[in-house]
């Protein structure tokens, strides 16, 4: 009987668990708006749309080379991570994102070749 109260206390723990991380990812769903220092030393803005399925996340980013789709996408906890691949004329330019969800904001850095910036983003009105 004692063994069969510890299985039904782990499980609940486990599902109570599963639910704690499903909630905490819904919460990054949303439009997000976007900064990050550009190459002139200008601010460039854009809106990163996020949609999360489990520990995938999915979505774009629009600005003013138009809307990318993002591809490679994973959740982890408050940790993101995503990859955008853009076509420009010198070629193929792929930037591969990590960022901190704390609360309405996120902070991180995008990776581009061998050059890094920093971006931070905060959930967009309603």
């Amino acid at each position: 009987m004692k063994s069969k109260s510890i299985l039904i206390a782990s499980l609940f723990a486990m599902l109570l668990a599963m639910a704690t991380a499903a909630v905490a990812q819904s919460k990054i769903d949303g439009n997000w708006e976007m900064s990050m220092q550009g190459r002139q030393g200008n601010t460039t803005t854009s809106t990163l749309a996020i949609k999360t399925d489990g520990n995938k996340l999915s979505g774009s980013i629009k600005g003013q080379r138009g809307e990318t789709p993002i591809s490679d996408g994973t959740v982890d906890g408050n940790k993101i991570s995503f990859t955008v691949t853009r076509q420009t004329p010198n070629g193929e330019m792929k930037q591969t994102y990590s960022g901190t969800v704390d609360g309405d904001n996120i902070k991180g850095t995008v990776q581009m070749g061998e050059n890094s910036r920093d971006w931070t983003a905060k959930r967009a009105a309603q």
